[in-house]
């Protein structure tokens, strides 16, 4: 795919900045013209998110902590393939986005061979069918006629979406079934409008998420494993990042925090804020993990 092509794809998609995509970054350079240390000295960063409640999040803090030290960052929102095929490509720097090893298995398997997995950045994600905690049902193996026997998914082609698929064929009571596919943003107002009229719901969820700190919910026990087991968040950097920007990449290699950080975020964005406040309110007020995070920084 060309650069010009994954633009159009990404201004599509729904960006929530109208970014253009510049060429890989060319070698950093920390001096100003005073010769002075400056860091990033303007130089430009590309992050690549998908529009999930926990991307948002982080990639708006990540954005936040490098403009801090100099970089002129530009974020763009793209599809979950697009972004993974981005980084690949090196038309990104990289992403704070990956949920490994099962929600995001069929893109690591396509692209992850070409670019630099830096490991987690948080670590037990996870990933099933959430109900209300009112709901007298504990288990996938129990379900029979609750919400109409119909799962409220998000977007066509997701990992969760595609293990609520794999469960409807692992569990014989679930043969009647159907996962109604949507967005993110639409399966939580269903679950919202759910809980206060106290009627059944059974929506594909994840955590880390804000509906948890919001709501009182429930994963379903999975017996067959068809949601896998505990996942990680993974940051992932294209290829000569390390030679090209080296204090960006100790920046993204450090980058790690805790689910309660990452949800006092996603709380504040969805209770109206916007991503780039709610990022530099949690950087003001957490500087010790920032500054482990830019300890490398040269």
């Amino acid at each position: 795919m060309t650069k010009s092509t994954w633009k159009r794809i990404g201004l599509t998609a729904g960006a929530t900045s109208a970014l253009f995509l510049a060429a890989c970054s060319p070698a950093e350079d920390t001096t100003d013209d005073t010769g002075e240390e400056s860091v990033g000295a303007g130089q430009e960063v590309e992050l690549a998110f998908v529009a999930w409640d926990t991307e948002i999040a982080s990639t708006n803090v990540v954005g936040t902590v490098l403009e801090d030290l100099g970089y002129d960052v530009k974020l763009t929102q793209l599809d979950n393939a697009i972004m993974w095929e981005a980084v690949a490509n090196g038309e990104a720097d990289g992403m704070v986005a990956a949920w490994l090893p099962g929600t995001h298995a069929s893109q690591l398997e396509s692209y992850g061979d070409q670019m630099q997995d830096l490991g987690p950045n948080l670590e037990g994600a996870k990933i099933g069918l959430v109900v209300p905690a009112y709901m007298d049902v504990d288990s996938i193996a129990d379900l029979s006629d609750q919400a109409d026997q119909t799962i409220a998914g998000i977007e066509p082609g997701a990992g969760v979406v595609a293990a609520a698929e794999q469960a409807l064929e692992d569990y014989d009571n679930l043969s009647d079934w159907s996962v109604q596919t949507s967005s993110s943003g639409a399966m939580t107002t269903q679950l919202s409008q759910a809980i206060e009229n106290e009627e059944e719901i059974i929506v594909t969820g994840w955590s880390p998420h804000w509906m948890f700190q919001s709501y009182d919910l429930k994963y379903l026990e999975d017996a067959e494993g068809s949601f896998g087991d505990a996942e990680t968040i993974n940051t992932m950097v294209r290829e000569g990042l390390e030679e090209d920007l080296p204090n960006v990449y100790q920046v993204l290699d450090n980058f790690s925090w805790t689910s309660a950080d990452i949800e006092s975020v996603m709380l504040a964005i969805k209770d109206g804020e916007d991503p780039e406040d709610a990022a530099r309110a949690w950087v003001d007020e957490n500087e010790d993990v920032v500054s482990e995070w830019t300890a490398d920084v040269e």
